[in-house]
This record gives structure tokens, sequence and C-alpha cells, in this order.
């Protein structure tokens, strides 16, 4: 009988692009898969499996508690909903319509992205504040302290902070500044892994709340991710994600919290994860902790150099130090978007990574990609630059 992907007329992929969303993210491991599928056959309490992923998240992180969420952006909605609400039901019931108190969140225009729009889903309103002096090549300066000041009314509920390995210096001084004036800090660490020391650096520089993402290096379920920091906030977070349709005589709310009241399902519920995610999460999570990471980098070093050796096109091995993740094997080609597009175009199709297309210059990066493939990927580079050269 055929394969489930060949009954839909699917073909599979090689993914040297890296754990993309747009390509599923990272393959899972058996136990992982193992685990989603005995926990598809049960029935669980959510609200104690969350508290259960809370403390094992907690202890992976340094934070006080955490959750699973549906993917880093689900948490950084989760994130400014809590920072706009906190515990008060009457506020959880207004998102994201909310006019009193404090509804901005303070974005630095080095951090502004696509992804920040998570963040005003939930209701915020985002307020742009500095110079994008680097970006630009204006200047060399970042965030400071009075940059900070100056942005900051009594409508603030939080700054925000884009976690990359350029801006992680910053955090420090952000969170000090921020904290002076009783704000939360909102760290989006969805692709900050590896290394795994980045699952407590972010909590341990002063960040309240952090998003990671679950499908991409720690392996799990792509549809899951990570939300971990202030108990009072994951509860926040957790309560407006979960079923609240429950009889008040018998309700407690999670993790520890008082409350005034029982709060009605919120703006987080289209973000509930199911159980498969979150035991499979937790799984995984357990995995990416106990794995030689060294090693790792070493073997897929190894394996990147061996594909180099077999290329006729330049290439340059960058490690895990020059990425700040993973080792990648950057391709000098001509006209890398054309030959990105056959490879794309091929059988089987190849994904190589193309976001320094621009430059010539095209990515191999081998976290999705299974050893067992290095062979094809590299009879399609071959044929691909063959077809560029006689052309």
């Amino acid at each position: 009988m055929a394969g489930v992907l060949a009954q839909f007329g699917l073909a599979r992929v090689i993914n040297a692009a890296g754990t993309l969303t747009r390509l599923g993210g990272a393959p899972m491991a058996p136990e992982v898969v193992s685990a989603m599928a005995e926990a598809a056959a049960a029935s669980l309490d959510m609200a104690a499996l969350q508290e259960r992923a809370s403390t094992e998240i907690a202890a992976a992180t340094g934070a006080e508690a955490g959750l699973v969420t549906t993917g880093a952006a689900a948490g950084l909605t989760l994130a400014a909903a809590a920072s706009l609400a906190g515990l008060d039901p009457a506020r959880m019931a207004a998102l994201p319509r909310i006019e009193e108190g404090r509804t901005e969140i303070l974005v630095h225009r080095t951090h502004r992205s696509a992804y920040t729009r998570a963040l005003a889903v939930a209701g915020a309103r985002l307020v742009d504040f500095g110079h994008n002096d680097r970006g630009t090549g204006a200047g060399i300066r970042g965030i400071e302290a009075w940059e900070i000041e100056a942005a900051v009314t009594p409508r603030t509920a939080a700054v925000f902070v884009a976690a990359t390995p350029g801006s992680v210096a910053d955090l420090a001084l952000i969170a000090r500044t921020a904290h002076a004036h009783d704000l939360k800090v909102i760290v989006d660490a969805a692709a900050q892994l590896p290394p795994a020391a980045n699952l407590r650096c972010f909590i341990a520089d002063g960040a309240d709340l952090v998003a990671f993402s679950g499908g991409k290096a720690i392996g799990g379920p792509q549809s899951s991710g990570i939300l971990a920091g202030r108990r009072t906030l994951i509860a926040s977070a957790l309560m407006q994600m979960l079923d609240m349709d429950v009889p008040v005589a018998t309700w407690r709310a999670p993790l520890g919290v008082q409350m005034a009241g029982v709060p009605h399902h919120g703006l987080g519920r289209g973000f509930k994860a199911g159980k498969e995610e979150i035991i499979g999460l937790l799984v995984a999570l357990r995995r990416f902790l106990a794995r030689d990471e060294a090693a790792e980098q070493a073997a897929q070093e190894a394996r990147l150099a061996a594909i180099a050796a077999a290329l006729p096109a330049p290439s340059t091995l960058l490690g895990a130090a020059a990425t700040g993740r993973a080792p990648q094997l950057a391709l000098h080609v001509d006209d890398a978007a054309g030959l990105a597009a056959r490879l794309r175009a091929g059988d089987p199709p190849v994904h190589l990574g193309e976001r320094r297309a621009g430059e010539g210059v095209l990515l191999v990066d081998p976290q999705a990609l299974r050893p067992e493939e290095d062979a094809a990927l590299v009879a399609a580079v071959q044929a691909a630059l063959t077809l560029t050269l006689s052309r």
C-alpha cells in the first residue's frame, strides 16, 4: 500500500534550507512521534497537563513558569495579552479592544519586523522609538536607556525585544530601564536555538516573557512553541488560552495565582495547544537538552565539508560561532536565485537557504537534512550547476 504522502500526491522535499516553517520545521525523532501517538489515544486534563509543562519548562529555562503554545508567534500574542490584562478577568474579557490603562508596547526601530504584528493581535498599540542607525549604516549606536525613558508614558505596558546575536547584548540594559518603570520585557527568541544555553540567557538577563519555537531546533511539533517567564504572566497567558467554560464552584486558578473571578474564554482560545503537541514538545525538549551539542555540530560540519568537496562551486564553511546557531555551508554561485528555482523544481525538489541569494550565495543548512539525503543533494546541485554552465 502506498504511503500517506503518495496517497495525497505529495512529494518529499530535500530540505537543506533549515528548520523553516514553510518547509514544515524540523523532522521529529521517533520517540517524539511515539509520544504524540500515545497522547492522542488518551483524554487528559489540559490545565493539569500545562501545569506539568510549566514545571518542565521552568527547569529548562530558569523561568518561574512556562506553557506550551502553538508556535512562537502565538506565544508573542499571549505574552502581549498577559502584559495588558495581568490577572484582571475584566481586562481579559475586553481584549483586544481595551481602552483604559496600559495598552502600549514599545518597539525599538531596530527590532520592528512583520512578526511584531503578533503583539498587535492582542490589542496592543505598538509605539516605535529610537533610530535604526545600525541597520541603515548611518551609525554604530544601538538602544540607549534615555531613548526608552523618553518613550515611556502612563499607557506603556511593555518593551519588546527581537533577539538576535547582534541585539542580545542590549537586553540587560533594556530590562533594567523597563523594570524601573514597572514595565514588562517581552523577548522573541523564536529562532535563537541552538545553542541550548539560550534557553536560559534571556531570562537571566531580565526578560519577563520569552517565546521560542518548538518546531525548529528543539525538534518538537511544527505547531508548538514555548512561552517562559514570570509565574503571574504565564498564568494570565494560560487562562486566556484554556477552555474556561467550567463551574465557578470547582474552578481554581492555575499555577497558584489568585483571581477575582473566573475568566471567560480569552482571545488566545484560537491558539489552544493540543495534548499531542504539548507531550511531543516536552519529549523533544528533554531530548534537546540531553544531546551533546558540540558533537552534533562537529558531525554537521563534517557532513558539510564532504558536501563542499563533492561540488564544483566555491564554498565557505561557516561554523556555529559564525552563524550564531548551527553550522552552514555557503555556496558561491552565479545566478543564485535562478539556481535555487531550478533546484526547487527538480525531482526530488531541493530547497537551499536563499537569505543571501542577492549576494550570489546559497546556504546549505544541515538541521533538517537527513544524512541519507546528502548524496541526493550533491547530485541535484551538481546537475543544476551543469545546466547553468551549459546555458
